[in-house]
């Protein structure tokens, strides 16, 4: 099938000129966008911020049906619809959020045909009056965003997703489009399996997110790392993960006690709470969210400058998706994790205490493992990161690892000492315990055990508790020690182990090199927006204060108004008519006529105003 349809293509440059007030498609939007209007189904996998809404959002406008998005938040759809309508299109949501008379009053307007975007969750579609109600319509397309929920070998699985299969039976003749930025090759061919039957393309666009700035630290003192991190981004908005609802909590106490602006977000709040806590960070410069996995799918504020994990994920993929929430609009962001020991155990714990199937639970601990061994590599964390989701790169030159590459030391010895301690131990106890014998401890544990009397007793004593417990974790991550769940947290020699026990095989250790790790500041990393001018920073402050009054004003986002980079782009334009504002990235038609003339009463007064 020819997927240049040059009449289409051209409605849909059109569309992005008119209505969105962009000059041009981002790389791979405009196939997309092709194979859409060309009614070929399709599967997307895009990184975070590359613009994936616009991919079928552009479609829906030049169909003369329906579009029906699938969406798994409220709080998604309703900004989604906030953003169109901002833009001038009649988009529509139906929610239980919502008052019974704006979903009704929606559901008229798609209905009479005027409304050509209609977002639902999977749950709302899923039902038997409104499958007929739709099919009374005839949808010309479906899109399935978030599409790693419907399928098993993803994370995030939901079970309401799956049932999305029925819908090619129900809707023969319209087109199926599914889009992530979270899948590896097996959860692709699943999604496409059940979405269209295998009956599409599979497009894949890359994973990689250059202008973010990856480290990973070994846990120590977390409070002290955290608000290092955060004192020296003060003013910028980001998100803090973590583990549990009650660390939650604690993180959001300290870090207001100790000056920043921060707010709690996970399940155990009402739902109330939430939705205010969320709307104060998508709407205000400089909070910080501390939440749980609870929040971010499908957040789509462009503007946050850092990711911070507390606690190891559970895998790769949600690595990757959480840290995709950072520097959305391509601007240089941080991500970093910081982890330990007891950080693995728990999440053994969790994989092994799932309700789901063995295979299930060994390909959570596979990916578990990946997570791991990106934790400890010794290379360039985005080779690392990237080679788990079968794409190559060079080394990127903006990452923990390339701006300061660590220094391997051959530690066979030192290993030899930890796996004989467990071995001669029975391999029944956890890395507390084998340090302790290491090092020679006088706990009461070790003298009942008769541990004192074990020729590795004390033979490690002149390395230092976090030297071993840094030693274990890049045994653990390496594949030569495992963790047992049922042993209560023992660990276990691999074979790769007892190769180096017997003298057949070395261990190479990372060790920290000197020099001060990089920051925001002093980083030049591939594809980063570069800084506004520091003579500029008073006039883009006064213009988000603007934007910042209109967001209230119309009770949306600030990002809907305009975003960070159109604002950048102002600054250093300094369009002085409305024609010249018209040339500006981001803004369209409907944009100039609302806010035009403000802007540039505020850009013509400068900082000062």
């Amino acid at each position: 099938m020819n997927i240049d349809t040059p009449p289409r293509q051209a409605q849909a440059e059109d569309l992005l000129h008119a209505v969105f007030g962009l000059q041009a498609f981002r790389p791979g939007q405009a196939e997309i966008v092709g194979r859409l209007l060309a009614r070929q189904n399709a599967l997307v996998v895009m990184p975070t911020g590359a613009g994936k809404s616009l991919c079928y959002q552009i479609p829906a406008l030049v169909f003369d049906g329906l579009t029906v998005v699938i969406s798994p938040l409220v709080a998604l759809m309703d900004d989604q619809v906030a953003a169109l309508r901002a833009l001038g299109v009649d988009a529509a949501c139906i929610h239980s959020g919502r008052e019974r008379d704006a979903n009704v009053a929606d559901w008229k307007r798609v209905q009479g045909g005027a409304c050509k975007l209609l977002y639902l969750s999977p749950e709302r579609l899923m039902t038997e009056r409104m499958i007929q109600a739709l099919q009374k319509i005839g949808p010309d397309m479906f899109v399935v965003d978030e599409a790693h929920c419907i399928s098993k070998w993803g994370m995030n699985f939901r079970p309401e997703y799956e049932a999305l299969s029925h819908l090619k039976d129900a809707f023969p003749g319209a087109v199926f489009s599914a889009f992530t930025a979270t899948a590896d090759e097996a959860t692709r061919r699943d999604i496409a399996a059940k979405l269209f039957a295998g009956r599409g393309e599979i497009i894949v666009h890359g994973f990689d997110r250059p202008n973010l700035h990856l480290a990973v630290e070994p846990k120590a003192d977390w409070r002290r790392q955290l608000l290092d991190f955060i004192a020296a981004r003060a003013g910028q908005s980001g998100i803090v993960y973590c583990l549990s609802r009650r660390l939650t909590e604690e993180v959001s106490e300290f870090l207001n006690a100790n000056g920043h602006r921060a707010l709690p977000y996970h399940a155990g709040l009402s739902a109330e709470v939430r939705r205010d806590n969320q709307e104060v960070f998508m709407a205000e410069d400089g909070v910080v969210m501390v939440a749980t996995i609870a929040f971010g799918m499908g957040i789509d504020k462009p503007d946050i400058r850092y990711v911070f994990h507390l606690n190891l994920p559970g895998s790769m993929e949600a690595y990757y998706q959480e840290i995709g929430r950072a520097g959305r609009d391509g601007a240089a962001a941080d991500v970093k994790l910081i982890y330990g020991l007891d950080d693995i155990r728990m999440r053994r714990q969790f994989i092994d205490q799932d309700g789901e199937d063995d295979d299930h639970r060994r390909r959570e601990h596979k990916r578990l493992d990946a997570l791991l061994a990106y934790c400890e590599a010794t290379t360039c964390r985005r080779v690392t990161l990237l080679s788990y989701f079968d794409e190559t790169t060079e080394p990127c030159g903006n990452c923990d690892i390339c701006l300061d590459p660590p220094k391997l030391v051959d530690a066979t010895v030192q290993a030899q000492m930890l796996f004989s301690a467990a071995v001669r131990t029975g391999q029944a106890f956890g890395a507390a315990h084998l340090i302790d014998i290491l090092r020679g401890a006088a706990t009461q544990k070790i003298k009942d055990r008769g541990h004192d009397q074990l020729p590795t007793y004390g033979v490690g004593a002149a390395h230092a508790k976090g030297y071993w417990q840094s030693f274990i974790r890049q045994a653990l991550a390496g594949g030569y020690l495992s963790v047992d769940i049922e042993g209560y947290g023992s660990l276990k020699l691999t074979e790769r182990a007892e190769a180096v026990v017997k003298g057949e095989g070395e261990f190479l250790i990372r060790e920290p090199a000197p020099g001060k790790a990089a920051t925001a500041r002093t980083r030049s990393g591939r594809g980063a927006v570069p800084d506004l001018p520091p003579e500029l920073a008073g006039l883009l402050a006064n213009l988000k204060k603007l934007r910042q009054e209109l967001a209230k004003a119309r009770g949306v986002p600030a990002y809907v108004v305009f975003s960070d980079a159109t604002l950048r782009e102002m600054c250093l334009s300094r369009p002085a008519t409305l024609e010249q504002m018209a040339d500006i990235n981001g803004v369209g038609p409907k944009k100039l006529e609302e806010y035009g003339l403000m802007f540039l009463e505020r850009l013509s007064a400068g900082a000062e105003a």
